[in-house]
């Protein structure tokens, strides 16, 4: 079957003019999404040295390759920051040159924390190995483990929104997402030691907390309890509370910004939870009777 060219083109065309906000054209502040996944991989290289590298790391070379990926994550990163302030313009007002000088404060302000970043994914990964007996070695558990690697990215992600970089943070937890099923929100607050065991179908939103040394398991969502009002609901605690030393089963959801689990609290899994559970409960459903024929 034959199609009319120019009037499919003059079509399409028209549609740009219709719905112009899914339309990106001569912008200058278009982001790169590849590029910004690049520059996560090579803070993750930074973050475990020696682990993601094409070649052997040599010792005698440490402190070369080191510089040479900050060069690399300040350059591009710093590019990046500055097309994302311009889009939202941010920056009202000022020229190219302001932005990114911005743009250049910034990221430095996020490379000075890839030291702390280092501390808290070795707790992570520390409590990764102590709670899971399938777990052979801290190696296994740094190359393989999807949780790992989407909390690593969160936390990268985390500090740039804490920085107030638009855009950049939610892009790299959504590719995490992508390739583990794991949705974490950059503006999410977790705190040191946090295991996620399996992990797939993993939902913590926006304005979750988390304390310390919890441990969840596949399929939990700490959601809103209610999304029907949309934006008017922007900066409002819409997400669930987890006290420290909690865990978390398969299958469980937890909803509502009042809802705050406290400290010590085991939750079985397939729970529904809108309410606040108390210190060191243990909350479970009751199991359903199983009914057997021929």
């Amino acid at each position: 079957m034959e199609y009319d060219a120019e009037k499919l083109v003059n079509s399409i065309l028209d549609s740009y003019k219709k719905y112009e906000l899914t339309v990106k054209i001569d912008s200058e502040s278009i982001l790169n999404k590849d590029v910004l996944i690049s520059v996560m991989e090579e803070v993750r290289r930074l973050l475990f040295p020696g682990f993601f590298d094409k070649n052997q790391l040599r010792g005698d070379f440490l402190k070369f390759h080191v510089g040479q990926r900050l060069e690399f994550i300040q350059y591009n990163l710093k590019k990046q920051v500055a097309r994302a302030l311009g889009d939202l313009e941010l920056c009202s007002g000022c020229g190219r040159s302001a932005r990114e000088q911005e743009a250049e404060e910034i990221v430095a302000k996020f490379m000075e924390k890839i030291p702390e970043l280092r501390e808290s994914l070795y707790y992570d990964v520390q409590a990764a190995y102590n709670g899971d007996p399938a777990a052979y070695s801290h190696e296994e558990i740094i190359f393989s483990y999807p949780g790992v690697f989407a909390v690593t990215v969160y936390r990268i992600a985390h500090e740039l929104w804490l920085l107030e970089v638009p855009m950049i943070p939610r892009i790299l937890t959504e590719h995490a997402h992508s390739v583990t099923g794991i949705d974490i929100h950059p503006g999410a607050k977790i705190g040191r030691s946090f295991f996620i065991d399996h992990g797939t179908g993993i939902v913590i939103g926006e304005t979750t907390e988390i304390g310390d040394n919890v441990k969840i398991y596949q399929g939990v969502t700490l959601g809103a309890l209610s999304t029907r009002k949309g934006q008017q609901l922007k900066g409002v605690k819409r997400h669930p509370t987890i006290g420290d030393n909690v865990t978390i089963y398969s299958g469980t959801t937890i909803l509502g910004g009042d809802t705050v689990i406290e400290k010590g609290a085991t939750i079985g899994a397939n729970a529904f939870i809108v309410s606040s559970v108390d210190e060191g409960m243990k909350v479970s459903v009751k199991n359903p009777e199983l009914h057997f024929s021929k």
